[in-house]
């Protein structure tokens, strides 16, 4: 760290670098930063500085984690109603393969008004990982205390009906209201009834037009007789049978006429824009290839910034950089132009995975009917 910007900048420039990096791409927040400041700094100082900051973020978040796992701590107070969607999107590494990286979004149901054509979802804040199923679950214990799910009067949880989605509902809040993202339930609809692709016509899409609005309205229960019908007169049967199966598997996800009365929103849009605003935005960009280990220390940055946290998560980054000392050499993204660098160390290995839910261990409830 001996380049001029590195002697000229104060514990406060080291901040602002890793806190733009974390909006920016390192080519882009090193030009902007030279131009700002007047002092050369080069993407590799923005790119070290920055991963420095991410690998002690990540190291403090899995810290955490394991506080709650052994202390238990009492829960913070929750909203009424509480939303929450869990979803993944994919990444690009290096190799040219891509993974998936998950990500939980949860919110507070505002009060209903009139003037608004769906329900509104305030406060809304997020945790993303490259991890598997059950380590995900273990890695959002954090987020999940923070925003006191355990103590909110009512959870309701849009998914898109993926197994390892419905785990992490068991897992964390198994009396949460489960509805199952409209979309994806047209979606099926629409494949059952021929009504996509090259093989729909006008009399099809006619017909989904309909089955759409009575699946709003009238629920699933409603319009099953006519997809019966439809999957015995399918011309792939296994598909017909696969989307029959899908949708009588989650009909109660699929009571919307009850959801929408009660207020609840019948779409998981939430996390859909959390895949695009906080992951893809910054690690999908053109030409970007992310080492697997550079992948967590940029989300957990991605949701410090995301969730208006930056300046929490920087004191408690710089404090385990002080005492622990600065991790590894820079990880990714890797351009084509950039020079290869060497692998970094591996980061702090994650807190195992949760066996037993913390506030469930015996079997109790809270005071607010939450089981634990």
């Amino acid at each position: 760290m001996n380049s001029p910007c590195c002697r000229a900048l104060t514990p406060s420039g080291h901040a602002h670098i890793a806190h733009l990096a974390a909006w920016l791409p390192f080519p882009r927040a090193a030009a902007m930063l030279t131009t700002f400041t007047q002092i050369p700094v080069s993407e590799a100082t923005v790119q070290r500085l920055t991963e420095a900051v991410g690998i002690a973020a990540l190291a403090v978040a899995d810290a955490e984690v394991a506080h709650i796992q052994d202390a238990w701590p009492p829960v913070p107070p929750g909203p009424a109603t509480m939303v929450l969607s869990v979803d993944g999107a994919m990444v690009p590494v290096v190799g040219g393969d891509w993974v998936e990286v998950r990500t939980l979004a949860v919110g507070a149901l505002a009060p209903a008004n009139p003037a608004a054509p769906t329900p509104q979802i305030t406060d809304l804040s997020y945790c993303s990982r490259l991890l598997d199923a059950q380590q995900f679950q273990t890695a959002t214990l954090g987020e999940v205390y923070r925003r006191g799910l355990e103590q909110a009067a009512q959870v309701v949880a849009v998914n898109d009906g993926a197994p390892w989605i419905q785990g992490w509902l068991d897992f964390h809040c198994p009396d949460a209201v489960r509805i199952l993202d409209f979309a994806h339930a047209a979606q099926r609809i629409a494949r059952l009834g021929q009504a996509e692709g090259p093989t729909a016509t006008p009399a099809t899409r006619a017909w989904f037009a309909i089955m759409q609005h009575r699946l709003k309205h009238e629920g699933l229960a409603a319009i099953m007789p006519e997809l019966e019908s439809c999957a015995s007169s399918h011309p792939d049967p296994a598909v017909a049978r696969e989307d029959l199966a899908y949708l009588t598997k989650r009909v109660d996800q699929m009571a919307y006429p009850t959801f929408q009365a009660a207020g609840w929103p019948i779409g998981s849009g939430i996390v859909e824009s959390a895949n695009k605003l906080v992951v893809e935005a910054r690690l999908k960009g053109a030409g970007m290839h992310w080492s697997r280990a550079s992948v967590n220390p940029m989300l957990v940055l991605r949701n410090a910034v995301c969730n208006d946290r930056w300046a929490e998560v920087w004191a408690a980054s710089a404090a385990h950089i002080h005492q622990y000392g600065r991790v590894g050499r820079p990880i990714t993204p890797k351009h084509p132009s950039e020079p290869a660098l060497p692998p970094p160390p591996p980061p702090p290995p994650p807190a195992p995975p949760a066996k037993v839910h913390p506030w469930r261990r015996y079997g109790q409830k809270l005071s607010s009917g939450a089981k634990i």
